[in-house]
């Protein structure tokens, strides 16, 4: 089977510019921030209505990728100073992420993917049943009750420890239908694994998890037709999309036995360091540890899941995008310990080596998270699947190792989450 690249911008074509730059007539490539910043689904698109334009500026994205090729140049008199050229861009990137490696890593011992990856699939199953149940009541009014939930915040903090990788990586397989609560799901993950990385007490470990797993709760009340609604949002329901954290943080308040974390982290997992986001517009002096963990997790998990409106970003795209952004964003000491904990090449990421072969990550090392475990499987020389085999990239010695990160997008492969999971078409919250 030959397989190729799909097309895609030439580089040199790409500008980046600031929102106050745009007109008509110009072609947007890419936003400078996450899918949670403007109510745009498709991000790629020839600007030719004024409103659109209005929406961007009015919206919390500051910069864009533009595309000449297909659209307007920025006039040389309106534009902002010299910018990065995409490659330039994902170079300083690459440094940054790389230079990031000198901050210690927490060690700890871990069980193999393979062997933790059919447990992690059946905790999804039991975890989206019982999240799903949490949101039902939240909708009926009834107040939530976390002590429900501890046994499960307890089960899912166990199987990150044994790999944090498993769990976390099958929960970002969900369906449109199942976003919401398999959302939950790996972000209790996500901030179980951060908060070990941060070096956090086992009792902190515990309610960061259950901060994750109720963190969106509010969403109970927003309609499903804006939550799963396949086109742009209006801005009357992008307003009430944003409402979310007030409205999770007034239902826990209303319960008994909620914690203080889980409700700053509900109600400020998408304040900003640079005082932009929402609801209360806090800075980085003002945000919280958690409220901070919570900002990175919630994101990383929603630009790394497929949404009625985008595919989700492959995990080291999605990297390597919030890095671009964690300036005014995250917290960066808090963005490079979770860096740590998933790894520069999280695991299902696909990469390129310097042999050649095509290869999905299978397993980071968290001594070098330069050398994951990969499994080769496609040969771009020859443009020949191969028979998947397994390879410890730190065992190598430099013999072989990692080029560069592949978007799956420009590629064919309809397997690449069987390859690196083992199992076959494992779905978010089906047992496997």
């Amino acid at each position: 089977m030959s397989l190729s690249p799909k097309n895609k911008p030439r580089p040199e074509s790409l500008r980046k510019i600031a929102v106050a730059d745009l007109r008509t007539g110009m072609f947007l490539n890419e936003m400078c921030g996450s899918w949670m910043d403007h109510p745009f689904w498709n991000t790629r698109f020839l600007l030719d209505n004024p409103a659109d334009i209005e929406s961007l500026r009015n919206s919390a994205v500051k910069e864009v990728w533009i595309d000449i090729s297909q659209g307007l140049d920025v006039a040389e008199a309106d534009a902002t100073p010299p910018s990065e050229t995409r490659a330039e861009t994902d170079k300083r990137v690459e440094r940054e992420l790389v230079e990031s490696l000198v901050q210690p890593t927490i060690l700890v011992p871990r069980v193999e993917l393979a062997s933790e990856v059919k447990r992690a699939a059946a905790l999804c199953g039991k975890a989206k049943g019982e999240v799903t149940a949490m949101f039902s009541e939240a909708r009926m009014g009834r107040a939530v009750s976390p002590e429900k939930l501890e046994p499960l915040v307890e089960e899912i903090s166990n199987s990150v420890q044994r790999n944090p990788g498993a769990l976390v990586s099958l929960a970002r397989l969900k369906s449109a239908d199942d976003y919401t609560f398999m959302h939950s799901v790996a972000v209790c993950g996500l901030m179980i694994a951060l908060a070990r990385q941060l070096g956090l007490d086992q009792a902190q470990i515990r309610e960061a998890g259950m901060a994750g797993l109720i963190h969106d709760l509010g969403k109970a009340m927003v309609p499903l037709e804006i939550l799963n609604k396949p086109g742009k949002l209006t801005d009357e329901e992008f307003d009430r999309m944003k409402r979310h954290p007030r409205y999770g943080y007034d239902m826990l308040m209303e319960g008994a036995g909620v914690g203080e974390i889980s409700l700053d982290v509900c109600l400020h997992h998408h304040e900003k360091v640079d005082g932009s986001g929402y609801p209360d517009r806090l800075d980085s002096d003002t945000i919280s540890l958690f409220a901070k963990m919570g900002a990175v997790c919630d994101v990383y998990d929603a630009i790394t899941s497929d949404r009625p409106y985008k595919s989700g970003w492959d995990p080291a795209v999605a990297i390597r995008k919030m890095n671009e952004w964690s300036k005014g964003h995250f917290d960066p000491r808090v963005f490079q310990a979770f860096v740590k904990s998933v790894g520069i090449y999280p695991i299902g990421s696909l990469v390129r080596l310097e042999s050649g072969l095509l290869a999905v990550v299978v397993e980071i090392s968290p001594s070098s998270l330069l050398t994951p475990s990969v499994k080769t499987f496609y040969c771009t020389r020859r443009k020949a699947r191969l028979q998947p085999k397994v390879i410890d990239l730190g065992e190598l010695n430099g013999r072989d190792r990692i080029k560069s990160w592949e978007d799956p997008g420009h590629w064919n492969f309809p397997d690449l989450t069987e390859l690196w999971s083992g199992l076959d078409a494992p779905r978010a919250g089906s047992a496997a």
